[in-house]
């Protein structure tokens, strides 16, 4: 696989298309920390990490509205890729909606939201934009 954080976006993008209420993905750390940041901004219900003595697995209860079965996720777009990185310093962090999406980035102070970079005023890789 040369690309694993497409492919997990991906399989939460199909389990959402699908209507899947639990998703099993293959872990990592930066995986993990995507996890968690959309679980801490409501975009997931709930997430738990899987230890198998290798890589491990991450299990993502997906969220929807409870009338309509509407998905909290609306898109979920990869914005680098290894072919082509996608930078961008502290003054030129990408606004998605005009504030109502968050851009997910790799810095060197981890990886966190645009909005969270933009308060420690630092730039890194726009990993993804979630809406």
């Amino acid at each position: 696989m040369t690309d694993p954080i497409a492919d997990y976006l991906t399989r939460v993008r199909n389990a959402i298309m699908a209507k899947h209420k639990v998703v099993l993905i293959p872990g990592s750390n930066i995986k993990k920390d995507i996890t968690k940041i959309l679980y801490d901004k409501g975009y997931i219900l709930g997430y738990k990490f899987e230890d198998d003595n290798k890589q491990g697995n991450i299990r993502i209860a997906l969220k929807y509205h409870p009338e309509t079965k509407v998905s909290a996720i609306k898109k979920l777009q990869r914005a680098s890729s290894p072919g082509l990185r996608k930078y961008a310093n502290a003054r030129e962090l990408p606004r998605v909606l005009n504030g109502l999406g968050i851009a997910i980035l790799s810095t060197s102070q981890g990886v966190m939201t645009d909005k969270e970079a933009r308060k420690m005023n630092v730039g890194g890789e726009v990993l993804c934009f979630v809406h």
